[in-house]
């Protein structure tokens, strides 16, 4: 693609922005959460900046901060980048890790002890995709050795090896658990399309780490998935909930999950190297962004609501922070590929969007939301089990990525 220099001055100066705003997410992150009491990070920071040092600490909250800080070292350099990777790391290892039946905990206390030993497939694949960027970042081959750990007990015990697709959820030793449910918003049913998109982007950065055949086989089955199963050809969002038997069981639409689809699935094809998907997933991710640019995306302020219906249109109209990031990154990639500039002119509204709303001027991050009432959300955390350094992190780095690749064709 050939980007013009109207074009390329806007996205030098979304760069810079974002630049500035990852060095204050990571300045917050490593200042206000290292737990120097009891070990590795506090549990939660809630939506006033008040600290609860008691509370439990979450396997996605301390595999999140070890995949962008060791992301982050990796584009900066930074030694306090790099300190703050570490001591996730050896945290996770050291506390984390089930020395037994192999695989993460799904929480501990604040002690460091485990508090809920099952073994939910979304958290391993994200202790996947951490130790493989640490493994990018420092060759350490014990990381990579858990990583690959991670991805054999993954296809040994999740995969469905019959219909395809990765089973939910487990006890500690690895047999299917009745409540299959991430939280209290999800359905309780065998496949989801969230955790098999984050099984996705960790395969791809397995691959991307260390090449193997095994992995390039997962992953393309992956992609494949969602491009025949998760995508509905009709309508371009993403179904979410699946029984074992590949039945459709919700039809709630995710504007979050369906622009953060486009352009991961985009990224896992690149990884993969086949042209053929290559050419499918782009196809799909323009599909995916102008379906959420049309209905999902408030035309009053370029803010992404969080949830929809066929039939009801909008049902949460709240604008939560992880959405307006992935939006950032749905909507550039969208443009990359069709060139279209609507899709540009939305990423830089996103963009906007967060400054204005979601970013906390007196206090530091991101608020959880911005609420249809006009207020930024102060109830959901600061800093918890779902509220990490992860989105909005990721959206700083990959625009710098982006503005540097199209910079230097």
């Amino acid at each position: 693609m050939q980007t013009g220099i109207s074009e390329i001055i806007p996205l030098q100066h979304l760069a810079l922005e974002a630049g500035r705003e990852l060095h204050d997410i990571l300045h917050w992150w490593a200042t206000k959460m290292p737990d120097h009491d009891h070990g590795g990070f506090y549990g939660r920071i809630d939506g006033t900046g008040h600290l609860h040092a008691q509370a439990d600490k979450s396997v996605i909250l301390n595999t999140r901060i070890l995949w962008t800080f060791s992301a982050a070292a990796l584009q900066t350099g930074q030694k306090e980048h790099r300190d703050v990777a570490e001591r996730a790391y050896h945290y996770i290892l050291d506390h984390f890790w089930d020395a037994q039946y192999g695989g993460v905990y799904w929480m501990l206390d604040y002690k460091g002890n485990p508090s809920q030993d099952k073994k939910q497939v979304y958290a391993q694949a994200f202790a996947l995709y951490a130790f493989s960027e640490y493994y990018r970042l420092t060759h350490d081959e014990t990381a990579l050795q858990k990583a690959r750990t991670l991805f054999d007990l993954m296809e040994r015990h999740s995969l469905d090896k019959m219909r395809g697709g990765y089973f939910e959820a487990f006890s500690r030793d690895w047999q299917l658990i009745a409540d299959l449910r991430l939280s209290d918003k999800d359905a309780n049913e065998a496949k989801t399309m969230n955790t098999h998109l984050h099984v996705l982007e960790a395969y791809a950065n397995l691959l991307r780490a260390a090449p193997s055949q095994p992995v390039e086989a997962a992953l393309k089955a992956l992609i494949l998935l969602f491009l025949d199963r998760f995508i509905d050809p009709q309508t371009a969002h993403l179904r979410l909930f699946f029984d074992e038997y590949w039945n459709l069981k919700s039809q709630e639409i995710s504007f979050g999950h369906d622009i953060e689809t486009s352009w991961l699935l985009c990224d896992a094809a690149q990884v993969l190297g086949s042209k053929s998907l290559i050419k499918r997933t782009r196809q799909a991710a323009v599909q995916v962004a102008d379906a959420c640019l049309r209905e999902g995306t408030d035309p009053q302020n370029g803010g992404m609501y969080y949830t929809a219906h066929p039939q009801h249109g909008i049902v949460d109209a709240q604008k939560d922070w992880w959405p307006q990031a992935e939006a950032v990154l749905g909507y550039l990639n969208a443009w990359e590929i069709s060139q279209a500039p609507r899709f540009l002119e939305a990423a830089h509204r996103s963009w906007q969007f967060i400054l204005q709303y979601l970013r906390d001027t007196d206090q530091g991050e991101w608020y959880w939301a911005y609420n249809p009432d006009g207020r930024p959300d102060t109830i959901n955390d600061k800093a918890g089990p779902w509220k990490c350094p992860y989105h909005n992190g990721r959206a700083c780095m990959q625009i710098a990525h982006i503005f540097k690749r199209l910079s230097e064709n």
